[in-house]
């Protein structure tokens, strides 16, 4: 097994153009992870730096870092997000010996062994007590051909990941499915017609019109049995 993520994609842009039109869906995450980002944080997998940017916002977080295995958008990110360290590689290649935090958003199907890959989290974020703010797909039923394009290794089961993330040392928080009414869109899109790209003017609408009731549902009045994600705050222990 190899902890080098994206081996098998080959969806080398994975759709940032069209999902840069999520923007309340990042907002969403931010808000749920938020509470838990402080101090020394390391983004796994920072792409571009959709995400990155949000994080930096945060008056909690001291100091950000990013890691990002891909070249091209390793060098995207520089030119977008400057002033932010980046590390061209994987978290193997990180030299900083702690954090506080690390959030990981869709890079652990990337990761063939990736039990491996959350040992690598703990170690760093054990000294700390730190937290690890991980969303990953959710569900092998609705795993489509665009998850193959993506590099994607699998989806999660809530259970399974649970038991995953306390055999690789961590106590966990909070682990819920994210995105309810995206688990039957991406199921009837990618694993049943079949599609192999996002639509721009369907995510706009999406993220306009139809997340923000949901996510509003999901927050504050009932988490979902499933969900197109998982969302999982889990603490390293020793």
């Amino acid at each position: 097994m190899s902890s080098q993520p994206n081996a098998t994609a080959t969806n080398a842009s994975f759709e940032f153009q069209a999902l840069a039109e999520a923007v309340n869906y990042r907002r969403a995450l931010m808000s749920e992870f938020g509470p838990f980002l402080r101090g020394s944080v390391l983004e796994v997998g920072a792409g571009i730096g959709q995400t990155t940017s949000q994080i930096a916002q945060l008056q909690a977080v001291t100091t950000l870092y990013g890691v990002e295995p891909d070249h091209d958008l390793a060098a995207e990110f520089r030119r977008q997000l400057p002033a932010i360290p980046l590390t061209e590689g994987t978290v193997a290649d990180f030299s900083v010996p702690a954090v506080d935090a690390i959030i990981s958003v869709n890079v652990l199907e990337h990761i063939e062994d990736d039990f491996a890959e959350l040992q690598r989290y703990q170690r760093l974020l054990v000294s700390r007590a730190g937290c690890l703010c991980l969303f990953v797909p959710a569900r092998q039923e609705i795993y489509a051909p665009l998850d193959r394009d993506f590099g994607h290794f699998r989806r999660y089961a809530k259970p399974a990941l649970a038991a995953l993330l306390a055999k690789a040392g961590y106590k966990v928080e909070h682990l819920h499915y994210f995105n309810f009414t995206g688990y039957f869109a991406w199921w009837l899109s990618f694993r049943l017609l079949g599609k192999r790209s996002f639509d721009a003017r369907a995510v706009r609408f999406y993220d306009r019109v139809i997340f923000p009731l949901v996510h509003t549902m999901e927050s504050k009045v009932c988490r979902p049995p499933i969900g197109q994600s998982l969302l999982a705050i889990a603490r390293a222990i020793p």
